[in-house]
């Protein structure tokens, strides 16, 4: 162990279907780790727990507990660091006071959200709750960069079994819909340091006054830093003509952003198509809409909740949506669509879903359609819209025969981390935006108007380098094509480039790399897959999490079951399980049905990783048995189909785990590296073999029932693992 108080292993403990999982699989990870010597430890970087940790003085001194995400982030910069990263809730403002909710009725005495704070403990809770909200987690733990690729054994499995994918049709009306102009891609600026320098944002409006919207934000030598905007009005007036144009041709209206990552800028953008929408609506009833607390930002299920007792209201709502396009829905069954909660719809797992479908989505007819997919800013949506060409001139991919496309992130130290961190703005008031270096240089200006989304990021010189070393030491492990998807006519790409020729060109290895802008790199990546070959996509980080959905979704449908290890700067290890986008879906099923169908094989993945890794760093030798054994097991696991299926009475994630620990304790026993740890399993495994009757038979006892766990946010500890570990047999044999 790297210390008395640290274990060996941190597996997080996070929200929704992975936690549920959790409460099954981990108890099985700890008894095996122990044979071994190895400890497994917990952290909480749930939504619930990041709450609870903020507000220590509105707790009793039972209810207190520890901030362990700050403990993880001074860990991750550790030579040991070994965690085990579970998806989280990367909370919108809806989900989040779902939560603060849900936790006051537990018997928190945590404030409320204030919307509009106005005393000084009203701002000083919002400041906390918004550090809490969107993607405050990864940026924190996340202190190397990223390398993702399906594992062999995953994409040979998915090769043999291929799933299913929805047939394109070359007169497919689905289209992606991105602004021409007044974006972030086309307003960007960039700019790479010479120096360590701290600079302020301000903003100067006519009068002359200097409002500082942020300042002393520091920056160490060789950063790129990057500033630009997104025009409201024209956003607003791209997104009334795409309304009329999909009218016109009469497919489905959806909106594709990520209100959760971009937890500034993209609830706005979100909030501006709420009201285009609905803008009859709004111009004849705005002001009784402001009364009764309508934020449009917040989505239009929270809007029509609020405005259910004015019957006027809800009929001019109603005349509205008959007369505009029909929305893609999230559940047609509920009636609820793309434009309810801001967070129900985010484009890294949407888009991916609908191509995969060939283009369709589901409309409030409960029937599948063609769709304009809106992507207001131009960064990326190329991607997708090269995707859709693509499909509709050559057909829908065969995951059978197709190739992979392997992803090395840049995202160390919060790289390129726009709408994660505390310099994006609604801009207050028209006037000048300006970054001011503490000499008076003024690094970058934009002329803005009031209601603009202005946004700063940068990327620091260090993790650039590293992500370059990573790129080499994997296409050289591959041996197969390498693409930097950068753009050289854009801002921030172009100061990346500069950076990544003179490595490369030093290295002796330039020859083995191309650089393409995104949309000629996902036209190149899909030839080189659908020729069934391997390529990696050497990418920034927003890339990085919508293309280690959209590949993997494609060709594995799922991007749960991705490899996903994170180099850690400092020589530690951070081992993520995959997309937790369905895990909502996968709740909902399991307190209706007691039938939770989240799979785990990611899980699987990032354990056998962990352990190896363990064993290099300790030199723990029994903890590479323990990995090499979770790869046979996890082989095992798919050879013989054991993933949950989709309806009560079939196969679940708690069957899943049985035949899970069984494999491992077989490749246990079976091993001739270890005789202790040999000895140790054959009868575990000897016992799971003869009881599997029975341990199935009380797994399933209940299925099919109704379960309560306590709460969705903050479930009982106890009522979950009753749920989620029903089998008597099964917990006596692990122990």
């Amino acid at each position: 162990m790297t210390d008395q108080t640290t274990p060996d292993i941190i597996y997080t403990k996070v929200d929704e279907a992975p936690e549920l999982a959790s409460a099954s699989l981990l108890p099985i990870i700890q008894s095996f780790a122990a044979a071994a010597g190895v400890s497994v430890g917990t952290k909480d970087i749930s939504l619930a727990g990041r709450i609870l940790a903020a507000f220590p003085e509105h707790l009793t001194p039972e209810q207190r507990i520890p901030d362990d995400l700050a403990i993880l982030g001074e860990l991750v910069k550790t030579p040991g660091a070994n965690v085990i990263k579970l998806p989280n809730i990367s909370a919108s403002v809806p989900q989040l006071v779902a939560a603060i909710k849900e936790l006051q009725g537990q018997g928190y005495a945590i404030p409320d959200y204030p919307e509009s704070p106005s005393t000084d403990a009203e701002k000083a809770a919002r400041a906390k709750y918004d550090a809490i909200k969107g993607s405050a987690v990864n940026p924190v733990l996340r202190e190397g960069n990223s390398d993702r690729r399906a594992a062999k054994a995953v994409k040979a499995f998915a090769q043999s079994n291929p799933h299913r994918m929805g047939d394109w049709s070359a007169d497919s009306k689905t289209r992606v819909a991105s602004m021409a102009g007044g974006d972030f891609r086309s307003n960007e600026v960039s700019a790479t340091l010479p120096a360590a320098a701290t600079a302020k944002i301000v903003l100067t409006t006519p009068d002359g006054t200097e409002h500082v919207l942020k300042s002393g934000v520091s920056y160490p030598a060789g950063t790129v830093v990057d500033a630009t905007y997104m025009n409201a009005a024209a956003l607003d007036e791209f997104l009334a003509a795409e309304i009329d144009k999909t009218k016109a041709e009469g497919v489905l209206f959806s909106l594709h952003l990520k209100a959760t990552m971009m937890k500034v800028s993209d609830p706005i953008i979100f909030g501006h198509a709420v009201r285009a929408y609905l803008a009859p609506v709004f111009e004849e009833f705005g002001d009784e809409m402001d009364a009764l607390g309508v934020n449009p930002n917040s989505g239009l299920g929270d809007l029509l909740d609020r405005v259910k007792g004015n019957a006027e209201i809800m009929s001019a709502i109603e005349a509205c949506m008959a007369e505009r396009p029909p929305l893609y829905m999230v559940d047609s069954d509920r009636g609820i669509t793309n434009l309810h909660v801001p967070s129900d719809v985010i484009v890294d797992a949407s888009m991916p879903a609908l191509i995969r479908a060939g283009g369709k989505g589901w409309g409030p007819d409960g029937k599948e359609h063609d769709a304009v997919c809106v992507i207001p800013d131009n960064s990326y949506a190329p991607v997708y819209d090269e995707t859709i060409r693509f499909f509709r001139e050559h057909g829908k991919l065969n995951p059978a025969t197709a190739g992979t496309v392997q992803n090395i992130g840049l995202m160390a130290q919060k790289a390129e981390e726009y709408g994660s961190h505390p310099t994006t703005f609604e801009i207050p008031a028209d006037g000048v935006v300006r970054m001011v270096l503490e000499d008076g240089t003024v690094l970058h200006e934009h002329a803005v108007r009031k209601g603009d989304i202005w946004r700063s990021a940068s990327t620091r010189k260090a993790p650039i380098e590293d992500w370059v070393t990573l790129a080499i030491d994997r296409q050289r492990a591959e041996g197969c094509r390498a693409i930097f998807w950068l753009d050289e006519t854009r801002a921030h790409d172009a100061q990346l480039i500069a950076m990544v020729k003179p490595i490369l060109a030093a290295k002796g290895v330039a020859d083995k790399f191309e650089i393409m802008a995104p949309r000629e790199a996902t036209r190149a990546s899909l030839e080189t897959i659908t020729g069934g070959k391997t390529c990696i996509a050497i990418t920034g980080n927003v890339l990085r999490d919508y293309l280690t959905d959209l590949f993997p979704i494609l060709e594995l449908a799922t991007s749960a079951k991705m490899l996903s290890i994170v180099k850690l700067m400092q020589g530690g290890g951070l081992f993520e399980t995959g997309a937790g986008g369905s895990a909502p879906k996968h709740v909902q099923q399991m307190h209706a049905e007691n039938h939770l169908r989240w799979d785990s094989l990611g899980e699987f993945c990032a354990l056998g990783e962990s352990f190896k890794f363990l064993a290099d760093v300790t030199g723990n030798a029994k903890a590479r048995v323990l990995g090499n054994a979770v790869d046979v097991a996890t082989q095992g696991y798919l050879d013989n189909d054991n993933s949950p299926q989709r309806k009560p009475g079939e196969a679940d994630n708690r069957d899943s785990h049985y035949w899970f620990a069984r494999y491992w304790a077989e490749a246990l026993a079976a091993q001739t590296d270890d005789a202790d740890l040999a000895a140790h399993f054959a009868p575990v495994a000897a016992a799971l073999a003869e009881k599997e009757a029975t341990i199935i038979a009380e797994l399933r006892a209940d299925r099919g029932q109704a379960v309560d766990q306590g709460g969705y946010y903050h479930p009982d500890p106890v009522k979950t693992a009753a749920i989620m570990r029903p089998s008597a047999t099964l917990n006596a044999i692990i122990g």
